[in-house]
């Protein structure tokens, strides 16, 4: 058995600052910005917009386009590097928020490659048996743990959260590959401020993300051409085949590199990026709704999906829509 996407849902805040507002707050620029990373804008959400809210409504997105009620739904996944509680997780909110009361709720921690292992993760149950019905959501706030003042993260971030719904189905494919790479984790870096040497500052330096820019770059246009050649060849498939590849919207440059270096198109490599900066784990999915709203994706096509992210971790995934 396979779990099938069978319905998609995003959810932005409402607030959009642009590259301007960010020269205000650092030494930058809107072309500076563009050229290094292709992005343009982002969301940021409001006190009222927490990772929880983003999540529920982007699962109430994805039910409706699905079809299905809430009590269908059997399991929750939440991939978050940014949940506004450590207790009870968001899972477990959204399932309190959309009337999943039949599902079991646990959060997922792999950073910018968290919806995929999510993914993985709800297919294996799938798989199993176990469960039927199932969402997937990519969820975060990263304007929370966002240094405004630091030029080289602060240009990169955004909010926003994505959905998938999965039903399982006697025939159909998903093949995934996996790597975690925890000798190089210290490029990536976010220490948690409920530590107690954090109680009189809480937000010292450690506790906003740090990265190590030409160290995370070099990894993802290695792995991630490497992941992608990986799943192809454990499901026997050539790249011809191939109809969408589904990247994590981390960096432009980085897309482009990954598809030179597979020898692909670039155009087989949608990019939202401009309008959304990197969400994290909720890229992959906010990029399926907004591909499958415009009804660019279509019954029988095969998709590539692939991260890269702190950890450090990668994979790829292979389905069909």
């Amino acid at each position: 058995m396979v779990g099938k996407i069978c319905g998609t849902g995003s959810c932005l805040p409402q607030m959009i600052w642009g590259n301007e507002k960010l020269e205000e707050m650092v030494d930058t620029s809107d072309q500076w910005i563009q050229e290094r990373t292709g992005i343009c804008r982002r969301h940021i959400a409001s006190e009222e917009e927490t990772t929880a809210y983003l999540a529920s409504k982007a699962a109430k997105k994805a039910l409706h386009d699905a079809g299905m009620s809430p009590e269908e739904i059997e399991l929750i996944l939440v991939a978050t590097i940014s949940p506004g509680n450590i207790m009870p997780g968001i899972a477990c909110e959204v399932q309190k928020n959309i009337g999943a009361e039949n599902a079991t709720c646990f959060n997922l921690n792999a950073a910018c490659t968290g919806f995929l292992f999510a993914l993985n993760t709800a297919q294996a149950y799938i798989a199993q048996g176990i469960y039927k019905n199932a969402i997937v959501i990519g969820a975060e706030t990263l304007s929370n743990l966002t240094d405004w003042k630091d030029r080289s993260t602060s240009i990169l971030f955004g909010d926003g959260a994505g959905a998938v719904v999965l039903k399982s189905v006697d025939e159909g494919t998903y093949i995934q590959v996996s790597r975690s790479i925890g000798n190089k984790g210290h490029v990536l870096t976010l220490t948690n401020r409920n530590q107690k040497k954090y109680e009189q500052n809480p937000l010292a330096e450690e506790t906003y993300m740090r990265m190590d820019g030409k160290a995370v770059f070099q990894f993802a246009v290695t792995k991630v051409p490497e992941m992608i050649s990986e799943v192809l060849e454990k499901a026997k498939m050539s790249k011809e085949e191939i109809t969408w590849y589904i990247l994590h919207q981390a960096n432009a440059r980085i897309i482009g590199s990954v598809a030179r270096r597979l020898g692909e198109n670039k155009e087989k490599f949608p990019m939202n990026i401009e309008n959304y900066g990197n969400t994290s784990s909720a890229s992959i999915p906010i990029l399926l709704d907004e591909l499958n709203k415009k009804g660019a994706l279509k019954q029988g096509e095969w998709l590539v999906l692939a991260g890269f992210g702190a950890g450090l971790s990668c994979g790829a995934s292979i389905l069909k829509w």
